[in-house]
């Protein structure tokens, strides 16, 4: 009996012993290579064996934090069916020297591409901090000198651009967890009130608002040709009237949407919590296509030229024939993908929660480099002057070089204070929130 217990104890211990050890393991730091380490095919399984012989990997010394990366037994990336498009996209809107002088918007413009082409010189130093009250996950919208973000204290600030000084506060009743977005004088946002609404830009008057149905509103506006669009918890996609608030249509999704709208050439892309990247006629609301993923997709996509990505919480990027519909390479990170991605130049730059940034070929889905942040990146990229600029949960917000994604800078806001939202580049300051209930201004430019 006594030697049954000893077996029985000891294969209790064999047992626990086999299990994979939940402690996180130390990131041992690396220096740059031009060629991707001895272990990164075991780490990233890839269909292909064509990887660019200048794959960049780098690590910083602290531990990924959640999300928990997704097993998978799915290549690195898969190429599907190739040639589908017949749809031309006009490169994305800007001044006429094509710069931008503003960010009006989530991703900063309709096609959602994340890029402008403001100069980022040296290490960033803080030209002021505003406290809210409440955390910001809100990304913040700066047009004509003023910055425009949501908190969760239930207000939206507009501030100085130049000071941080308030100019105006609109109270709601919910958080606001959507991006403001601005056109024409309007500030468009909703909140967890179950309401949407319009506010003057000059003195936060109300100009009219939108009953939603249950559960708020996280999905941030896309203004295009006197329309507002936007997707909501209710499960529906809806398009407004932008003067006057009236409702001209709305799809119903399987699923509540928090997906950002991203709006070309008549037809509005956005992805739904019930699995699917819908494609929809922007004037009637008609369903074009539809692709199904693994996961829910809150992860907004972005289109340029004929490249449409969105990240999913399968952990997976997908490329998609903005045309039919037809998946064209879909990419396995290690963690769900929550960020937005950015895209210049036939590259694809977006984080995930396994902690690392991916930038990766537009066309192939080939991974170009990949760099860890220290925490999961819920953040979207930011594109400008040669860098790529996001937050990690670690509390740092990031300024990387595009060619190879090198560390250029960090800046730290505390120890493990998520920085989820995404930052707005204008005139060489950057600005963003974070979960200490602060927003940013930090001067890098000329």
């Amino acid at each position: 009996m006594k030697r049954s217990v000893i077996l029985i104890f000891a294969l209790v211990i064999l047992v626990a012993c086999s299990k994979p050890d939940p402690s996180p393991i130390p990131v041992i730091p690396q220096k740059t290579s031009t060629q991707p380490p001895a272990t990164i095919e075991q780490a990233l399984p890839t269909a292909s064996t064509q990887l660019a012989p200048a794959v960049t990997e780098t690590e910083l010394p602290i531990e990924t934090a959640e999300p928990a990366a997704i097993a998978t037994d799915e290549p690195l990336f898969v190429p599907t069916e190739e040639g589908h498009s017949s749809l031309t996209i006009e490169a994305p809107a800007a001044n006429d020297d094509g710069s931008s002088i503003d960010w009006p918007m989530f991703r900063q413009n309709v096609r959602h591409t994340g890029a402008v082409d403001v100069s980022l010189l040296g290490q960033p130093t803080i030209s002021w901090q505003f406290a809210t009250g409440g955390t910001v996950e809100s990304s913040p919208a700066v047009v004509d000198g003023v910055v425009y973000v949501g908190t969760f204290n239930n207000t939206l600030f507009a501030l100085s651009a130049e000071t941080g000084e308030e100019l105006w506060r609109f109270p709601v009743g919910g958080l606001l967890r959507a991006s403001p977005s601005v056109a024409d004088g309007t500030v468009y946002f909703g909140a967890d009130d179950n309401l949407f609404y319009a506010a003057n830009a000059s003195n936060g008057t109300e100009k009219w608002r939108f009953t939603l149905g249950g559960g708020g509103q996280q999905s941030s506006a896309a203004v295009v040709d006197g329309i507002v669009y936007f997707g909501a918890f209710d499960r529906n996609v809806y398009a407004l009237d932008s003067e006057t608030g009236s409702e001209l249509w709305r799809f119903s999704t399987g699923a509540g949407v928090f997906s950002s709208p991203l709006v070309a050439n008549g037809i509005l892309y956005i992805g739904s919590n019930d699995r699917n990247i819908y494609a929809l006629n922007a004037i009637t609301g008609e369903k074009l296509w539809q692709m199904a993923t693994g996961r829910g997709v809150f992860s907004s996509p972005a289109l340029d030229k004929d490249y449409l990505v969105v990240g999913s919480d399968d952990g997976n990027v997908y490329s998609i024939d903005p045309a039919t519909g037809l998946e064209r390479w879909r990419f396995i990170t290690g963690g769900r993908v929550f960020s937005s991605p950015a895209i210049e130049n036939g590259v694809v730059y977006i984080g995930s929660g396994d902690s690392f940034l991916y930038a990766m070929d537009a066309s192939t889905g080939q991974l170009l480099w990949r760099t860890s942040l220290g925490g999961g990146i819920l953040s979207s990229p930011a594109l400008s002057g040669g860098l790529v600029v996001v937050g990690s949960s670690n509390g740092r917000l990031y300024a990387l070089q595009q060619s190879d994604g090198l560390i250029v800078w960090d800046y730290l806001v505390g120890d493990r204070i998520p920085v989820w939202t995404s930052a707005a580049v204008v005139a060489g300051r950057i600005y963003f929130g974070a979960h200490d209930g602060s927003v940013y201004a930090l001067h890098a430019g000329e």
